[in-house]
């Protein structure tokens, strides 16, 4: 699970999003677990993000350009970029632009949910169409992804896969289709 928070990200809406995304309910599947900004965003988003989060007892585990602005970091390792804390831990990364948030959600995503934070309709379209997870969000909470929230009724599992059910399912999504042919000689030509 990822955000990528884009240049033009709204300062408010970054703190409140990632916040929420972590800290909410750290220990669930819809959780975020990597937070990627943009290098030209990060002087302004890092430290109300990342002081937010560190103040409800969050561990940042962040690359250089992280803990040159937030000391408090630990060093991120390849480790973070794979991991799915499911804790109050969360890996951070300061990229150069959309296409280096992409590429890395292509290498470490598990398909699941991704999220952008930006006021550029250009990135947030582009983001759209080019991420390949279940749910795919602007501007919106990584905890969103849940049957319940999406109308489903009560969520019984979440499928990354691209047959049958992909995002929160559903007992619709676990139902099974029998065909049933009663023939009296028919052939296909």
């Amino acid at each position: 699970m990822h955000i990528f928070l884009d240049e033009s990200a709204d300062r408010d809406w970054a703190v409140e999003i990632v916040h929420n995304s972590k800290v909410q309910r750290p220990s669930v599947c819809n959780a975020v677990e990597t937070v990627l900004v943009h290098e030209g965003a990060a002087d302004r988003l890092l430290p109300a993000v990342l002081g937010r989060l560190a103040a409800s007892g969050v561990t940042i585990h962040g690359d250089a350009r992280v803990q040159a602005l937030f000391p408090d970091a630990v060093p991120a390792t390849e480790f973070d970029w794979e991991t799915e804390y499911m804790s109050l831990d969360l890996a951070v990364a300061v990229v150069g632009g959309l296409d280096d948030a992409l590429a890395h959600i292509r290498r470490y995503s598990t398909g699941h949910t991704e999220s952008i934070i930006t006021n550029d309709i250009v990135n947030s379209e582009r983001f759209l169409n080019e991420v390949d997870s279940a749910a795919v969000m602007v501007n919106a909470s990584t905890r969103f992804t849940d049957g319940g929230e999406f109308g489903f009724g009560a969520e019984v599992g979440i499928s990354t896969q691209k047959l049958h059910a992909r995002g929160p399912m559903g007992l619709q999504e676990l139902t099974s289709t029998k065909w049933i042919v009663r023939g009296s000689g028919q052939v296909r030509a």
